[in-house]
């Protein structure tokens, strides 16, 4: 009687230690790693992710700022980190699944560096141009470049993002060169846009929607297959003559690879959670954005399907970054 009352104390205890650290995790802050700066469509499809998982938690996401080669540093960052669940990153389609094919040698894996947790969303880009520039659509916009080679600057948020892919595969399609000009993120891109020191710009819609509804700068294009909802004028880069052409921007969250399953999942469940919140839907769809919400399985796949089109991409624009 007493060896089975001892075993069953001894079970007991071992089945509540199994979960203790899901039970208490998270226990004080966690750090989300944005890799561009503040303003730009990382940064703002993050803070409303983070606004929400931060009650489903029952603590704080602090938004890290770590701007700099189209999302490089933050993903060098995030993938040293320690993998105890209090760091997290917004993850950005160029750190993920484009720079790995412009880069020989990188410091870190998107694949066996990161534990994917969910795609959050994804957005088309908007060809956008300054209004000075007397182009009001795709055609006009061919015509003007082929006329003057070389003048024409097209902003993105740094080498090797898909902004600057956009306009590189552009350049191929159209048979023009226009002169690519990167930038460290969307905002300080967009200012300069609206400033005339550049003419055009493919960017991500929640970077630039604001601008282009004031009126600062004039819609030309969006680069999906479909038109956008939010701008159902605007037609797409297909229509208008360059089939195929198709470039979409995506946030997701990853965590460092190490981090427990239990930790990933507990993410998973609260930004889904966070997702399918009505106030959080509707303001990612306002920012141009399609909000997601996948399995971390779905999101795995996804990103080595991504990985796949930009590196053929890469290969047919010839772009290595070293």
């Amino acid at each position: 009687m007493n060896v089975l009352l001892r075993a069953t104390v001894l079970a007991a205890a071992a089945s509540c230690a199994v979960p203790a650290f899901a039970q208490t995790y998270p226990a004080k802050p966690i750090r989300m790693i944005i890799g561009f700066p503040p303003g730009g469509g990382t940064d703002i499809i993050g803070r409303i992710v983070a606004q929400r998982m931060s009650e489903g938690l029952k603590q704080q996401l602090i938004v890290d700022n770590r701007g700099g080669a189209s999302g490089l540093i933050g993903a060098e960052l995030a993938a040293k980190a320690p993998p105890d669940g209090y760091t997290i990153m917004m993850a950005h389609i160029a750190a993920m699944s484009i720079l790995p094919s412009l880069y020989s040698k990188m410091s870190y894996d998107p694949v066996k560096d990161f534990a994917p947790i969910s795609l959050v969303a994804i957005s088309p880009q908007l060809v956008v141009a300054h209004p000075s520039l007397p182009a009001k659509n795709i055609k006009e916009l061919i015509a003007l470049a082929k006329a003057r080679p070389g003048e024409i600057h097209f902003a993105s948020v740094g080498n090797g993002s898909v902004q600057h892919l956009a306009g590189e595969m552009f350049n191929i399609q159209a048979g023009v060169k226009m002169v690519h000009v990167p930038y460290k993120g969307g905002g300080p891109s967009a200012i300069d846009l609206m400033a005339g020191h550049v003419q055009l710009s493919f960017d991500v819609i929640p970077v630039v929607i604001g601008f282009v509804k004031a009126g600062k700068l004039r819609p030309i294009a969006v680069t999906s297959e479909k038109r956008t909802a939010l701008l159902p004028d605007v037609p797409t880069v297909n229509e208008s003559g360059l089939k195929g052409f198709d470039l979409s921007t995506w946030w997701g969250l990853v965590a460092p690879a190490a981090a427990g399953k239990d930790v990933v999942a507990r993410l998973h469940t609260e930004a889904v959670k966070a997702l399918q919140l009505p106030d959080v839907r509707e303001r990612i769809v306002a920012n141009g954005a399609e909000p997601v919400g996948n399995s971390s399985e779905e999101f795995a796949v996804f990103i080595r399907n991504e990985r796949t089109k930009y590196a053929r991409i890469a290969r047919e624009a010839n772009i290595k970054l070293d």
